[in-house]
């Protein structure tokens, strides 16, 4: 294992099978990535808002507010889709969810309001 920090338990299933990948620890059983450097408090003060300022959270529904091509495909996400159970990540596009007759997909909350 890189670094010097030994490997947690998976703050999402409380695995013990993590294990080091550059900076990020991952867990093998329900595929969680999370920094090596990561506090409570990091997480704890990230905040995600909508596009009408409303915070968002893990399971939240969501409505998509402007039509959205989806790269590589002809498929466009639709204005008005309600996206439900989205779930929050880190970076450029940080809502990880299922759209119905599309799939899996990443979303900017920029382009959602909550439902």
């Amino acid at each position: 294992m890189s670094g010097d920090q030994a490997a947690p338990a998976c703050p999402k299933c409380a695995s013990a099978y993590v294990y080091a990948d550059g900076s990020q620890f991952v867990c093998p059983e329900c595929a969680h990535e999370w920094p090596q450097h990561q506090t409570e408090q990091t997480e704890a003060t990230r905040v995600w808002k909508d596009a009408n300022g409303q915070v968002l959270q893990d399971g939240d529904s969501v409505t998509v507010i402007k039509d959205l091509k989806i790269k590589g495909s002809s498929s466009v996400v639709k204005v008005g889709t309600k996206v439900k159970n989205i779930r929050l990540i880190d970076g450029d596009h940080d809502i990880d969810c299922k759209v119905d007759g599309i799939g899996p997909m990443k979303l900017k909350s920029e382009f959602v309001k909550k439902a």
